[in-house]
């Protein structure tokens, strides 16, 4: 991916406008030495799920000084800081900006209007709405309004019957650095009474196809969260290339469940 890890806010900005494959881990725990610890694995980014995660706004301050600390590890290129924001409003967006995130994921934009304010929340003005308080941010992002308008990185979340029907707006939304998916949440949006329902794999594989032909025509990063290696190797090949790889509450219980299969020599 890429030539090695981004390192700054702005080189990672330039590699999502520039649609490099980047490949991110998901994290959901407030464990900020397991956090740096998995951003000096070599992933590109490292997302704090401040939506679903249990993660409040200390946990994202502390997760990301945790993936910055990784950038100090012998050997280690580092990652950049992403926070999945609880909402789309303006307080837990300048909230994760403040605490030094290189850029958000915004949950279930539904409209071009909706897209538009999310990059409105994220910019100082005059390009947005922004309020000038960057209390740790400016250590390493901008420092200036304007340096860091154009270093901090914006992606819309479709995952709504409205998201999809309006993909295309939404993806040409000025400002916006990308879309991304959340399968699950888009599954349920196309009727699926599971996140998993294998009976509407093909319907969920129309809907990302639009989702990155939309982000194609916009110039934009096409995003998507995947469950394994396996699948987002698969994912950029089709041409996402903003893609993550699972997260680490299922790869702990994952591998848990795994070393006691063979600790048990398969007799329960």
């Amino acid at each position: 991916m890429g030539t090695g890890a981004p390192g700054t806010a702005a080189e990672f900005a330039g590699r999502v406008r520039g649609r490099s494959p980047l490949l991110g881990y998901w994290v959901a725990l407030d464990a900020p030495p397991a956090t740096e610890r998995l951003a000096a694995t070599g992933y590109d980014f490292v997302v704090l799920d401040a939506q679903h995660g249990l993660i409040d706004d200390r946990g994202v301050l502390a997760g990301l000084t945790a993936v910055d600390a990784a950038r100090s590890v012998p050997g280690a290129p580092g990652a950049v800081g992403v926070v999945r924001v609880a909402a789309n409003d303006p307080t837990p967006i300048g909230r994760a900006l403040d605490s030094g995130a290189a850029g958000v994921i915004v949950p279930l934009v539904s409209s071009a209007a909706e897209a538009a304010g999310a990059v409105r929340a994220a910019r100082y003005p005059p390009d947005g709405i922004r309020s000038f308080g960057p209390l740790r941010s400016g250590l390493r992002v901008g420092p200036s309004p304007v340096e860091s308008n154009a270093a901090l990185v914006v992606l819309a979340m479709v995952e709504t019957p409205g998201g999809l029907a309006d993909v295309a707006a939404i993806a040409a939304t000025p400002g916006l650095d990308g879309l991304f998916v959340g399968p699950n949440d888009l599954r349920l949006a196309l009727g699926a009474p599971t996140p998993d329902d294998p009976a509407f794999d093909e319907q969920l594989e129309a809907a990302l196809v639009a989702v990155r032909e939309a982000c194609d025509a916009a110039g934009i990063a096409a995003g998507l969260f995947t469950t394994s290696g396996e699948q987002a190797a698969r994912r950029l090949a089709e041409g996402f290339t903003f893609v993550c790889v699972s997260g680490d509450l299922t790869h702990l219980e994952q591998a848990a469940r795994d070393h006691l299969a063979v600790a048990r020599g398969g007799r329960g």
